[in-house]
């Protein structure tokens, strides 16, 4: 389940950062390639946001189903941090989705741009929080334990554990990385066929330009993630290696 969940977020983080860019070309140029551009991504963003979130909820589910010894233990710092994704993240991007998607005609190019970032903002949020759960589990700080039950002690320490800036920092990069390959992957698709050149060829030239920027600094986020693997969890970074 986490396998085939983890395609969807990762697609869905980095395609919403390409809309907003996308957006903001077309509002500074009133060039119409952009928009065209804008409404072929974002059907491809609404279905992988929707197939995310259906996976997602089966996903929390079987923590309680699956390890559910574990959750009993550490609910007291790990339901927290799920919902505070819930209640700040996913309720932003839900909010805002609708105007995203369906709000062309019925709101104002302003309010529409800032739909398009909120949603934005609220995927990457919700990763940070996820994020936060799962380096938790590897470095996990801010408790004391009652009883054989994990307890939060100090809050910000926990969310903010030795490892939650440098997984926060190499998930996003992922994302980035992920979104420009899959759109440069689909436009050469149909430039090979020669349908929609204009569209296709912009959509690829950006998408280019993304993962040139940042495959080169998720070289260097991937080795400062092995160091804090190895610093923090020697033996993983030895089966890792292996």
């Amino acid at each position: 389940t986490t396998m085939f969940h983890i395609l969807f977020p990762a697609l869905t983080i980095g395609l919403s950062v390409y809309l907003v860019a996308l957006e903001f070309f077309w509002l500074r140029n009133r060039d119409e390639i952009y928009y065209r551009m804008y409404r072929f991504w974002s059907k491809i963003f609404a279905i992988n946001f929707g197939v995310g979130v259906v996976s997602g909820i089966v996903l929390e589910f079987e923590f309680g189903t699956n390890f559910s010894s574990f959750s009993q233990r550490v609910s007291n710092v790990f339901s927290p941090l799920l919902a505070f994704e819930v209640m700040t993240a996913f309720f932003l991007e839900a909010g805002f989705l609708g105007i995203m998607l369906f709000g062309w005609e019925r709101v104002s190019r302003g309010i529409h741009f800032l739909a398009t970032c909120l949603v934005s903002l609220g995927a990457i949020i919700s990763a940070f929080w996820i994020l936060a759960a799962n380096s938790w589990m590897q470095t996990p700080a801010g408790y004391h334990l009652v009883e054989g039950k994990f307890m939060v002690s100090d809050f910000f320490s926990a969310i903010f554990n030795p490892s939650t800036l440098v997984r926060m920092g190499h998930m996003t990069i992922a994302s980035f990385e992920t979104s420009a390959f899959v759109i440069a992957g689909i436009s050469s698709y149909f430039l090979l066929k020669g349908r929609h050149l204009l569209l296709f060829r912009r959509s690829l030239g950006i998408a280019l330009v993304i993962a040139a920027l940042f495959s080169p600094l998720q070289i260097y986020w991937g080795d400062l993630s092995g160091r804090q693997v190895f610093h923090h969890q020697p033996a993983k970074l030895a089966a890792m290696e292996a």
